[in-house]
């Protein structure tokens, strides 16, 4: 055998690292976050993780009161959609049609499994420039998602893209910090990832300032740090909104 079909034959050997799907899905069953059917129907009223669901009613509520006020027909992705529970309360405001895309194979399975609904679809794969070539939307919505992308302003130009006229991404249950705050966070991170013997899903978790959003046309429309939160619900995510 010659050196370069030794140097192939070593490389096709080479175990493959796993990829984010593979490193979510070992995440979630680590932190107990893999649901029965029954318990994800009652999402997000639920008592395991309780006080995280709490926020994430409250948050999601905000969000389904917005949206319903708007009394007009919406298109609505959500990007990161996991088992679906949040696409699955949107579709059930009236006038919507839903679209929950996840990379989560075992999820989106669950969901359309789960959720059926005339309005609502979920689909399998990642949010990229060829995903929806061809439609578009009115509301883009990242739940808890913000934070697994790299960059904050090239995946939100994306999302732009999708919008029509006057639509919106909101984006909610997403943690920001200071800058002097992210790099310990990020060895917070590290060190949680490591303890749960999962190190490579540190390289996907990011953490992002609300100053990324400078160049868009955004608002706060939930601040974690006004006087009223601070002194009762103690929610502790931003509700930010863009408008093409």
């Amino acid at each position: 055998m010659d050196i370069s079909a030794q140097h192939k034959a070593i490389k096709q050997t080479k175990p493959r690292k796993p990829d984010f799907e593979q490193l979510y899905s070992a995440v979630r069953t680590q932190e107990k976050k893999v649901y029965t059917d029954a318990e994800l129907q009652s999402l997000p009223d639920f008592s395991i993780h309780s006080k995280e669901w709490e926020i994430r009613r409250r948050s999601s509520n905000r969000l389904l009161t917005y949206l319903g006020d708007k009394g007009k027909f919406l298109k609505i992705l959500e990007v990161g959609c996991g088992n679906g529970w949040l696409s699955a309360k949107m579709a059930g405001l009236p006038k919507t049609y839903v679209t929950g895309l996840d990379v989560n194979r075992t999820e989106i399975n669950q969901a359309n499994r789960v959720f059926k609904l005339p309005n609502l679809e979920f689909v399998y794969d990642a949010f990229n420039e060829n995903t929806f070539e061809n439609e578009r939307f009115d509301v883009i919505v990242f739940a808890a998602t913000l934070q697994y992308f790299s960059s904050v302003v090239s995946v939100l130009r994306q999302a732009e893209k999708l919008l029509n006229r006057g639509g919106e991404i909101h984006i909610i249950d997403t943690p920001f910090y200071d800058a002097d705050e992210a790099a310990e966070a990020a060895d917070r991170c590290r060190n949680y990832y490591n303890d749960m013997g999962i190190p490579e899903m540190a390289d996907h978790y990011f953490h992002h300032s609300i100053g990324e959003f400078w160049g868009f046309k955004y608002k706060i429309l939930f601040d974690p740090s006004s006087l009223l939160n601070r002194l009762f619900k103690k929610d502790p995510f931003y509700w930010v909104s863009i408008t093409k």
